[in-house]
């Protein structure tokens, strides 16, 4: 069993500022070192380059090794770009860039944007402190106090909800699992309890009058021969009854996609509305719609931003329709990896997939399959799913 409280609270623990999609971001953002080179108060060159090159070689590897810290020692790496930044500032006017790096982490250190911004003020005011113990001109300490002090505020303000907005995706698809996980163990723990039921006393009398009719096999005949035919019935009888009961196991995959459903949409604060009509349907039809909504319901919580989102199961005119409506972005579709497996699994079944979708105006979904197809060769079960 996993304890996810324990692992939620590991989790904002050990957040660090990198992710796979920072992708060429961190290198992008060393840009920002060439304002070491603007020379705003026109310092003679051997003055200013060699201790800019000097601070550039050190700041490097803490820079991409901050990247792969969290907690105490980002804050840590954090503290000692901005030294490098009050060290450098006696020779560098452009030696700020390092404050507004060191801000730059501070949010995924773990701590609250209060704090977050209150080490951002205090690093500006000691950056205004050593201008003024320079000597620089008030003006000048003024506006590069200010420029600093705006930008490392709304960085570092940026990045937190950057952060927290990560946060929140990564407890969700780990609260997510869990239901899953949950969903599939309770589902094991009822097929083993149905097939208990179902076959344990079948099994047994199956057992008893088979033997029965060996001990009357040579002395009764007739007798035997109505054992064995009663051994037929009962196996029979018992072949129905697994039927049913696997058809019914299998019904329960689309009532936990829709679970699943919920629990991520409404984590995104989007309202997920479901109804649905007494519908028969077999183990294959039921996959095939459940991987179809889980698709759909993965695309509205990343893309569509929508605030309500409606699920519909119906029988017309000798079809299943399954429709999923959202009120969100819209506009054009790019077919990609998931709508062409939906699209194949639906076609396989002699079904179709319509997507409509206007600009502003949300997304419909259309799920449909003949029931003619859905029920050839393979047994089906009345369908009457509800959200938890």
């Amino acid at each position: 069993m996993i304890d996810l409280p324990s692992r939620l609270k590991q989790l904002r623990a050990n957040f660090s500022p990198w992710s796979d999609e920072l992708g060429w971001t961190p290198l992008w953002s060393l840009l920002y070192l060439l304002f070491l080179f603007m020379n705003w108060a026109d310092e003679p060159l051997h003055a200013w380059l060699p201790p800019t090159l000097i601070s550039i070689a050190v700041f490097l590897p803490l820079f991409f090794r901050a990247y792969r810290q969290s907690g105490w020692k980002l804050l840590a790496h954090a503290a000692a770009i901005a030294a490098i930044g009050f060290a450098l500032t006696p020779f560098n006017s452009g030696a700020n860039t390092y404050l507004i790096y060191a801000a730059v982490f501070l949010p995924f250190a773990g701590i609250a944007l209060r704090t977050t911004i209150l080490l951002v003020v205090g690093g500006v005011a000691l950056y205004a402190v050593e201008l003024l113990l320079l000597g620089l001109p008030p003006r000048y300490a003024a506006l590069a106090v200010a420029l600093t002090a705006i930008v490392s505020i709304a960085i570092s303000a940026a990045n937190h909800f950057h952060r927290e907005k990560r946060l929140r995706q990564a407890e969700l698809k780990l609260s997510h699992d869990e239901v899953r996980r949950l969903a599939e163990v309770a589902e094991r723990e009822r097929i083993g309890r149905d097939l208990h039921d179902l076959l344990g006393h079948t099994l047994s009398l199956i057992t008893l009058k088979s033997e029965l009719a060996v001990k009357l096999f040579d002395r009764d005949p007739p007798a035997a021969r109505r054992e064995i035919a009663d051994v037929e019935r009962v196996a029979r009888d018992a072949l129905g009854q697994v039927r049913r009961a696997v058809s019914g196991i299998r019904a329960a995959g689309l009532a936990a996609e829709l679970a699943s459903a919920r629990l991520m949409l409404e984590s995104s604060n989007v309202r997920l509305a479901y109804r649905h009509d007494e519908v028969a349907l077999p183990a294959n039809v039921e996959t095939v719609l459940a991987l179809t909504l889980r698709e759909a319901v993965t695309n509205i919580q990343r893309h569509a931003q929508a605030s309500r989102t409606r699920v519909e199961l119906t029988r017309l005119d000798g079809h299943v329709r399954l429709t999923i409506e959202d009120d969100g972005l819209g506009g054009t579709i790019e077919p990609g990896n998931g709508l062409t497996g939906m699209r194949e699994r639906l076609r396989a079944l002699g079904g179709r997939l319509e997507i409509h979708s206007t600009r502003g105006r949300g997304t419909q979904l259309l799920a449909v399959i003949p029931l003619s197809a859905a029920f050839s060769g393979e047994a089906a079960a009345p369908l009457g799913v509800a959200l938890p």
